[in-house]
């Protein structure tokens, strides 16, 4: 199990989405992805997608200033 880490900071809708998408084949069942972003609908975005692509999020953290971390499991 990895731990791999994604800037999505100053990214509008959809492009941190797809820049997850992005990083499918890189990642192995178990590996955590943790993203930090700061777009207006991020947590949403990011929550929608869990649920589509039937992966775990694990937690959302806000970190201030409008930015959140989190970290899905795959």
């Amino acid at each position: 199990m990895a731990t791999k880490f994604l800037d999505t900071l100053g990214l509008r809708c959809p492009q941190p989405v797809l820049m997850i998408a992005q990083m499918l084949p890189q990642l192995k069942p178990g590996d955590i992805l943790e993203v930090v972003g700061d777009c207006p609908t991020f947590e949403q975005d990011i929550r929608n997608w869990c649920k589509r692509m039937g992966k775990t999020l694990l937690s959302i953290k806000d970190e201030g200033e409008g930015k959140k971390r989190v970290q899905i499991q795959f």
